[in-house]
């Protein structure tokens, strides 16, 4: 699977903050009905990666959205900063969710960051999330996240 495409010609400003913009507003209203808009927003054979999913084309993009709404309870977005450059793009967001099994009233926030590569229509066609996983979901785990601050603390010493 080769997630980036090749050289092409950049994007002009406007219409490439423009699709920033687009995409942003997308993610912090995201609802589970929107997954079946997907289109307006990415590629057919759009490539997305993050900690847990690699997959390419707008329905795995989908199920990987339906599966969050499916695990979590009210997950939403919240994008804190956008820098745009040629066709690229990248957010940063904070990731705020209740569990459905434990810590039932506790907001829990993971922070991260999106690549995005636009094409020349202004659709998503490459779109790799960083975050660390240890760190922001497995620590917030109860058993996990004993084990995991445990290696922490060995790690450090």
């Amino acid at each position: 699977m080769s997630p980036l495409p090749g050289d092409r010609t950049p994007m002009p400003p406007a219409p490439m903050r423009q699709a920033a913009n687009r995409i942003t507003d997308f993610f912090e209203h995201l609802t589970p009905a929107d997954i079946d808009r997907l289109g307006a927003f990415y590629t057919p054979e759009a490539y997305f990666k993050d900690p847990f999913n690699e997959v390419r084309g707008l329905t795995d993009i989908g199920q990987v959205f339906s599966h969050m709404f499916e695990s979590l309870e009210q997950p939403r977005f919240m994008v804190t900063g956008c820098i745009v450059d040629g066709s690229q793009c990248f957010l940063t967001w904070d990731f705020l969710f209740h569990f459905k099994r434990h810590a039932r009233g506790t907001l829990q926030t993971v922070r991260g960051g999106s690549h995005l590569l636009f094409n020349e229509a202004g659709l998503v066609e490459f779109h790799r999330d960083y975050w660390d996983a240890a760190e922001e979901l497995y620590e917030k785990l109860p058993l996990l996240g004993s084990l995991m601050r445990w290696l922490k603390r060995r790690a450090r010493q």
